[in-house]
């Protein structure tokens, strides 16, 4: 059970890492139709197969780069289904054995709706709000796997963990602080908002002067939102409102680390607040990166990877925080 749940959280962080890569290289659009690709389960391979798939879907000129790109993250989305499904079976046929339930039936749910995102995603013409519902599902399912991972190692802080434990609704907040900057960063790429702003800190010009909220976390009507819908004051709104939670979540989690470190006596919670502070850097300098060099490609996968991590050690600092005796 426990090697079944590490292999779903290797195979869940690589479906993020193609999930992003599949929307940074336009690839949303990729396959017009769902679960299939222009008609089929497999890649058009041959130039009659290619022929039929431009006669079902005119108005999509059939791209091999695209559709291998977005197939790809459907199949790894589709085996880490599977994967689950079993974990969720093995559960119920070892719950007396003290393995948990409910955290297996939530991945489950969880797993299956966010199925539906990927469809609606794809039938909704990459609907902003969808596309982020979606990234947030899928670092939802790496964390919940995750937590699994952890409740199935049986540990705790040596030499006690109860006063600690006061500690940990500041690692419940910083997951929700993460969760927010996460979320913005989703709306952003979702409305293809990365290169709003070419200068740092914030923007260039009067940028002040041209905020404009209601626009920005709109949802305009549109028959197809590829590319983005909204105007440049609005996807500057979107771009300048992640640059300044990027400052704000910086500085929390920085604080949270260092205050946590000095009052740690546990090596464990010690080596955790180091590791966040690195992953947090490393952030940052991704994030600039991002700006500075025109969002390439592989920058922008890291990006979304890194946040990943940084996810799992806050979820791994709380747990560790509340574990009971």
């Amino acid at each position: 059970m426990k090697k079944l749940v590490f292999i779903s959280i290797l195979l869940a962080a690589v479906v993020i890492i193609l999930g992003a890569y599949a929307r940074l290289t336009d690839a949303g659009l990729g396959c017009p139709d769902w679960p299939g690709c222009y008609g089929h389960l497999s890649l058009a391979n041959t130039s009659k197969h290619i022929e039929t798939a431009q006669q079902h879907f005119p108005d999509r000129p059939y791209e091999a780069h695209k559709a291998r790109n977005e197939m790809v993250h459907r199949y790894f989305a589709s085996g880490l289904g599977f994967v689950i499904l079993v974990i969720f079976i093995i559960s119920v046929w070892q719950r007396r054995h003290g393995v948990p339930l409910k955290l297996p039936f939530f991945l489950l749910c969880l797993v299956c709706f966010q199925g539906a995102l990927g469809m609606w995603t794809v039938t909704l013409n990459l609907l902003p709000v969808v596309v982020m519902g979606h990234l947030l599902g899928g670092f939802s399912v790496l964390s919940c796997l995750f937590l699994l991972y952890l409740r199935l190692t049986p540990y705790r802080i040596p030499g006690g963990d109860h006063r600690m434990r006061s500690f940990g609704k500041f690692t419940l907040f910083a997951i929700f602080v993460a969760t927010c900057q996460i979320a913005l960063g989703g709306w952003t790429s979702a409305n293809y908002a990365a290169l709003a702003c070419t200068e740092l800190p914030l923007c260039e010009g009067d940028w002040y002067a041209r905020l404009d909220f209601a626009g920005a976390f709109s949802v305009p009507h549109a028959d197809n939102y590829e590319y983005g819908v909204h105007d440049y004051d609005e996807r500057m709104t979107m771009h300048i409102m992640h640059r300044l939670g990027a400052i704000i979540t910086f500085i929390y989690l920085s604080w949270m680390a260092l205050g946590l470190y000095k009052a740690a006596t546990a090596n464990l919670i010690k080596r955790l607040c180091i590791l966040l502070m690195l992953i947090l850097g490393v952030q940052v300098i991704l994030g600039v990166s991002n700006v500075v060099f025109s969002l390439p490609i592989a920058v922008a996968v890291m990006h979304n990877f890194v946040a990943a991590c940084l996810l799992l050690v806050l979820v791994t600092l709380s747990y560790t925080l509340y574990r009971k005796t």
